[in-house]
């Protein structure tokens, strides 16, 4: 949790945590208490009659508040364990078993509020009235540290809480004790005014992505939020600002490391450092530095009319240029920028000097509004939310925050998007979004999604793309070769094409024969020179693009599997020999098949005969004879 103060006390605020540990000066520094603007919804007693009534309620800071609507339940208070400070024994003791929901009434003290609350939706109550202990004005149920939140169940808290007065609460508890059924109303519908048919909201955010946390669940809710924001402010429904939060550093301490390490514009814009060690790492101004591209990213843009291209600037820093990969620079942000076709000339010229003594206007602006105006106190956590300036209570979560700004419309003026969980952002459609996309074919990584657009390299026609998505993609694996020759090397001349990609090797890009380098630009090898090739003797030999040519002395062949010639034509005399001996051996070869073929049917036939005259006579005047064949007797063989 990041807790800020009012810019004129920023200074109190970094010498306690900043300049004191390292100087150990003793100084009278008062901290002045920043304003905070209890945000409160109604809550009615519909019965018993005798209690009709209307009373204040504080929305809980966690857990999801029901903006825009209402909510009817019945009191319960348990017997035991009032505070609810530890699990409540049995299965969902106070789900609701008729036609009204449970609401929960719980004491104050002993634990964090949201505790109380979370064991509260454990057992199965639908809101939880938390009654306070004194007689005091109503205060905002915080969440604690997340130190303190082992299992991680303040972001797992989903249903609504609210803080009320200790003489309501006493009244709710005698009513209970007597055996009444005592039914009431939780009202949001008047809890984010209205007052025409644009929303106008900000948020209070970060560049910092090693701060635990807080900065993993406000870098979650802006990349899943971002598809319902473009829309409605392309739309003109909403106008939305994004701020960021600085300090100054004691003027006494301007020229100290930790406040060049921490501050730019001499010592006016501060921020901590990311890792709490000054030795190491990244540097407080770093932080602020890239806060202010931020914040220029968003008046540059929304000078052309592209105001929401900040979501899509912030969502990609984050995936590209993160602390924990080292890539969290200016050189990491102007290729993000350029992708988006954000002009970084004009925003280099909004950011200013860092080094200049001067007061930069875009921080400067930014620190008077951290006071709070009108309806809404200062800004005291980060990340904070602020509705028609009106400070948003509960968990920053997708469909919760789109309907906190959904009731900031008047009734039957809110866009479709607040009646339909259906999304089509088509942010693909112009310049793919503005992720890599190859101009031949046409095949982008661009995706739409109902977050917003992603930059995810395709899988097209299964071939499969592999990359970061935003500056390159290649195909890979089978087929990779009929895309772009898969990134390598190819070139046609005179009707003849060599291509350095190869389906037998998937993974990179090989020089065909003939040719050398790294695949992706090939030369051809004269093949003439260094011996490489015809050196046979009196050869001579002619370089070709991709091969070469090599002629024999006089009538001779040239075989270029054996680098040698041998002779085209031979002599009259040699033919006539070499006939005469190919047709004595095919000859003999007719005649020993003739034989072969002979001798086994002489064989065969006399088997057969053999056989036959175990069952029948050879001829009538030998009718009574027998003739045995016996297997033991061999048959007389002449030797071929």
């Amino acid at each position: 949790m990041f807790l800020t103060f009012h810019p004129a006390n920023m200074a109190a605020l970094f010498f306690l945590l900043v300049v004191l540990p390292f100087f150990l000066i003793v100084s009278n520094v008062v901290v002045i208490e920043a304003t905070f603007i209890v945000e409160k919804n109604s809550i009615s007693v519909l019965s018993p009659y005798s209690m009709h009534s209307k009373h204040d309620a504080s929305i809980g800071n966690f857990g999801v508040p029901d903006y825009g609507a209402s909510l009817v339940g019945t009191v319960v208070y348990p017997k035991k364990d009032s505070n609810g400070c530890s699990a409540f024994d049995g299965d969902k003791p106070f789900k609701s078993q008729a036609h009204r929901p449970n609401f929960l009434l719980l004491d104050r003290g002993d634990c964090y509020f949201a505790l109380k609350v979370w064991n509260g939706q454990q057992a199965g109550a639908a809101a939880v009235l938390v009654a306070d202990s004194i007689d005091e004005p109503l205060i905002t149920m915080d969440s604690p540290e997340e130190s303190t939140d082992a299992d991680g169940y303040i972001d797992k808290i989903g249903i609504p809480s609210a803080l009320i007065g200790k003489s309501f609460g006493d009244t709710l508890k005698e009513a209970l004790k007597k055996g009444e059924e005592v039914v009431i109303k939780m009202d949001w519908t008047e809890s984010m005014p209205h007052p025409d048919q644009r929303v106008e909201y900000e948020l209070w955010t970060n560049s910092n992505d090693e701060c635990g946390v807080r900065c993993d669940e406000q870098m979650n809710f802006i990349k899943s939020f971002k598809g319902h924001a473009q829309i409605l402010e392309k739309g003109g429904y909403t106008m939305f600002t994004p701020h960021y939060i600085t300090w100054y550093c004691p003027e006494a301490f301007i020229l100290s490391s930790q406040c060049k390490s921490q501050c730019i514009n001499h010592g006016r814009y501060c921020a901590p450092d990311p890792e709490q060690d000054f030795g190491e790492g990244y540097q407080g101004k770093d932080i602020v530095f890239e806060n202010l591209r931020q914040l220029c990213v968003h008046r540059v843009a929304k000078e052309s009319n592209r105001s929401w291209v900040w979501w899509d600037y912030v969502t990609d820093f984050h995936i590209r240029c993160s602390m924990k990969q080292k890539r969290y620079s200016k050189e990491c942000a102007e290729e993000v920028m350029k992708s988006l076709d954000l002009p970084v000339e004009k925003i280099k010229k909004c950011m200013g000097d860092p080094e200049a003594n001067v007061e930069n206007e875009v921080l400067k602006t930014e620190q008077d509004l951290q006071v709070g105006r009108g309806p809404r106190g200062d800004v005291t956590i980060l990340p904070t939310m602020v509705v028609n300036d009106v400070q948003y209570r509960g968990k920053l979560e997708r469909a919760a925050v789109l309907k906190a700004i959904c009731a900031g419309f008047k009734e039957t003026t809110e866009p479709s998007i607040c009646l339909s969980g259906d999304l089509e952002t088509n942010e693909c459609l112009e310049r793919s979004g503005g992720c890599w996309r190859d101009p031949k074919s046409n095949v982008t990584a661009c995706k739409d999604t109902f977050r917003g657009r992603v930059c995810e390299c395709p899988l097209v026609n299964g071939i499969q793309y592999k990359g970061d998505g935003y500056i390159s993609c290649e195909a890979v694996g089978p087929g990779r070769c009929t895309v772009n020759n898969g990134g390598c090397w190819s070139e046609t001349r005179n009707g003849e094409t060599f291509s350095a990609c190869s389906e037998a090797d998937p993974s990179g890009c090989k020089c065909p024969f003939g040719f050398q380098g790294d695949g992706h630009k090939c030369e051809d090898v004269d093949e003439c020179k260094g011996g490489l090739a015809c050196q046979c003797d009196g050869c001579s030999c002619k370089n070709t693009w991709g091969g070469y040519d090599c002629k024999c002395k006089g009538n001779q062949l040239y075989i270029m599997e054996h680098d040698t010639c041998i002779e085209r034509h031979s002599s009259k005399v040699g033919r006539v020999l070499i006939f005469s001996i190919l047709a004595i051996a095919v000859g003999a070869g007719v005649a020993g098949y003739i034989f072969y073929k002979y001798r086994l049917r002489s064989y065969m036939d006399s088997e057969i005969m053999a056989i036959m005259s175990q069952y029948m006579p050879l001829d009538n005047n030998h009718q009574n004879q027998v003739v045995v064949h016996h297997e033991t007797e061999p048959l007389q063989q002449s030797s071929v």
